[in-house]
């Protein structure tokens, strides 16, 4: 027969006056470690006493109890209560709530006070993060928050920057699958999905260390240190509506500027701001760049100017200075080290002295009639302006033995404008651009590209037994058929989001009926696990498909990219000609049409984007060669913009709009392309095309500095 379990019996409660307790020459605790005794009075002032003390009854000599207790366990509690004692702010015998041990037991006391400190548990930093987070929501101040944990609210700050890293981060660190160290590295950039990205990039490799996290979230960012931040401002910048992004854990040098091409339109526009200042001097040419390379101004003759004169105050003012100069280093002459107010004098006058002996250079008027300036920025973001160069084929030709009659006047260099070049090219696009049909901006076919996407999600949601086709393709070629690319479906399924795109897309009305769709479906779904498995179960097989086909539009992905031949990341030269051709197929089986789907061609979303060829070649195909005609003689803004009424109605597409011809015909709804084939990408994308931060920095430009 089995013994019955002897339960055990919990030591009793109660509160005694803090006059009869004492500390346990048996407590363990003697290195000070953690929260100091000052903060814990604070603590308990501001929140109580939150845990007992564990204490023993003390016995006299015959064993009897004297009604005095010690404490070998909350040695720490008990010394900051005799603190708030000795500060008058606890009365003696007010009543601490203790559990009291059994004086006879045959456990030692040394035991009780050490297992109390071996068996605390630490908290979780990400639990204090997150807690940090729920008392703001809540209401509390970042500066409330640091002054109830006694923490400067620096710390704070950084404790809730952490909690906006990616959830799935998170949790990877909790499961200590990542350091904090790189945890923090994160947080220079507030992408999740970027995040996600770069961790699944790095989290095999051996090169995750936080500076490279860090680098490769940044580096599509400008630091503020750039010389064209500096030049610009980052005041200015942010004024502009630039964003600038921030590193609460390291020195970042000012942070990030998170808008390059905004940045470089301010730097081209406050360059070519300066270009026509000089232009108004009388060169005959100016170029700017933000840099020029070594030799630039090799070949150039170089004009010998003569310095402007000082006048009678200038040099009064040149004197005092190196008067003063002179007085403050005899005055400090012995002394081991300046102050800091003297040295920064000293170097003001310095400054001041070096302005004087830099002084602006005059030139005859006839050698700037045939000479031009460099206008760039030097290493520290200050402007450098170099005048006075001369060009072989702008020197003065000498006139032959006796043609110039006695008492000729040499002619005076007539008035004329400066040509501005900025990288070498006309500040004035419109006379280059007659050159033919260059391929278009990259980013113009990814914005392109994120219209046909967002209209193939559409077209799909409303052909529930074409996304069951498809998601079932998706499934079987992963698993019978590994090597095949991932195509334009991810089949998770994962919401793809556009890294770029242009201000209508969410005003279009294939946005408008995703939008709707998903609100008209959202009141519906049950948020709990259970409750949603069981309504799934009870929907009739049209309602289920319909679910099915919105889910799967989410996961198109006909959007154009780069590809990327050197690395693990990104998409390969044949996953991306899969993708289009995929992205081909769909639209056919869904009867997509782009002209349907609300695409109109106007001057924001290409016709102002392209060169003039590109405009032309749009009417020409829209609206005939008649209409192409009458405009080829405008002005590029002024074409655009008529090219936009010529073709309102005429259902032209730009080509990563169309859909591909499959063996020479027109597609219709219903052609199918198979997945295996290796469909050639069109013209628009291999024509060796310019790099798209070259194209959109050089049509920004290119704007900013066209003739008034």
């Amino acid at each position: 027969m089995a013994s019955a379990i002897q339960k055990i019996t919990l030591s009793s409660a109660r509160d005694i006056p803090f006059n009869k307790l004492v500390l346990s020459q048996s407590n363990v605790r003697r290195v000070k470690a953690g929260v100091s005794i000052e903060e814990m009075a604070e603590s308990i002032a501001r929140r109580g006493l939150i845990q007992s003390l564990h204490v023993r009854p003390v016995l006299d000599g015959d064993g009897a109890e004297t009604g005095m207790f010690e404490v070998p366990a909350g040695g720490r509690r008990y010394r900051a209560l005799e603190l708030l004692v000795k500060q008058k702010r606890l009365a003696k015998t007010a009543t601490v709530p203790c559990v009291i041990g059994d004086a006879h037991s045959d456990i030692l006391v040394d035991e009780v006070s050490l297992v109390e400190n071996m068996e605390r548990a630490p908290l979780h930093p990400l639990d204090q993060f997150r807690a940090f987070q729920a008392m703001r929501d809540k209401g509390m101040t970042e500066e409330a928050i640091a002054a109830a944990f006694f923490v400067n609210v620096t710390v704070v700050k950084q404790r809730l920057r952490l909690t906006s890293v990616s959830p799935t981060l998170l949790e990877i660190y909790a499961d200590d699958g990542m350091t904090l160290e790189q945890l923090m590295a994160f947080t220079v950039s507030p992408d999740h999905a970027r995040q996600e990205q770069v961790w699944d990039a790095i989290k095999d490799s051996w090169q995750k260390e936080p500076y490279q996290i860090r680098r490769t979230l940044t580096e599509t960012a400008v630091r503020a240190s750039d010389k064209r931040a500096i030049f610009v401002g980052v005041d200015a910048y942010e004024a502009a509506g630039g964003i600038v992004l921030r590193d609460l854990f390291q020195s970042d040098d000012g942070g990030w500027l998170q808008d390059p091409v905004l940045l470089d339109r301010m730097v081209a526009e406050k360059l070519k701001a300066t270009a026509d200042q000089i232009a108004e001097e009388g060169w005959k040419w100016i170029e700017v760049a933000v840099s020029f390379p070594y030799g630039h101004d090799h070949g150039l003759r170089e004009l010998a100017g003569v310095a402007v004169d000082l006048t009678d105050e200038e040099r009064a003012t040149r004197e005092a200075l190196r008067e003063e100069y002179d007085r403050i280093e005899a005055e400090y002459s012995e002394a081991d080290e300046l102050p800091d107010v003297i040295d920064q004098r000293l170097g003001e006058i310095e400054q001041a002295l070096e302005a004087f002996e830099n002084r602006p250079v005059s030139y005859d008027q006839a050698d700037i009639a045939i000479a031009g300036a460099f206008v760039s920025l030097d290493a520290d973001g200050s402007l450098s302006i170099d005048r006075g160069y001369v060009r072989a084929e702008d020197e003065p030709q000498a006139e032959p033995d006796g043609e110039a009659s006695e008492g000729d006047q040499p002619d005076t260099p007539a008035v004329q404008r400066a040509v501005t070049t900025i990288g070498g090219k006309p500040a004035e696009p419109e006379d280059d651009e007659e050159d033919g049909i260059k391929p278009l901006p990259e980013r113009l076919v990814i914005e392109l590209t994120a219209h046909r996407t967002l209209a193939l999600r559409n077209a799909l949601a409303e052909h529930p037994h074409v996304a069951m086709t498809m998601l079932l393709h998706k499934l079987l070629s992963d698993t019978f058929i590994h090597t095949n690319p991932s195509g334009c479906l991810e089949a998770n399924v994962r919401h793809i989001f556009f890294s770029a795109q242009s201000e209508e897309l969410k005003d279009s009305p294939s946005a408008q009926a995703i939008n709707d769709r998903h609100e008209r479906w959202g009141d519906h779904i049950p948020a709990d696990d259970q409750a949603l498995w069981t309504w799934l179960t009870d929907l009739d097989d049209g309602t289920r498909m319909e679910l099915l086909a919105l889910c799967v539009s989410y996961g198109v992905n006909a959007l154009f990219e780069r590809p990327n031949p050197y690395s693990g990341s990104g998409v390969s030269q044949h996953g991306l000609d899969v993708r289009l051709a995929q992205a081909d197929r769909l639209a056919r089986a869904t009867g997509m049409d782009m002209v349907a789907a609300g695409w109109k061609p106007t001057v924001s979303n290409y016709l102002g984007r392209v060169t003039k060829p590109r405009i032309l070649e749009a009417v020409r195909e829209g609206a005939g060669e008649r209409a192409a005609q009458l405009i080829d003689h405008m002005k590029k803004g002024d074409m655009a913009k008529e090219a936009e009424r010529l073709l309102t109605d005429s259902g032209w597409l730009p080509e990563p709009l169309r859909l591909a011809s499959i063996d020479g015909d027109q597609p219709g709804p219903n052609d199918q392309a198979d997945i295996g084939e290796d469909t050639a990408l069109p013209d628009f994308l291999t024509e060796g095309g310019e790099d798209e931060d070259t194209a959109d920095d050089e049509d920004e430009i290119q704007h900013a500095v066209a003739a008034e």
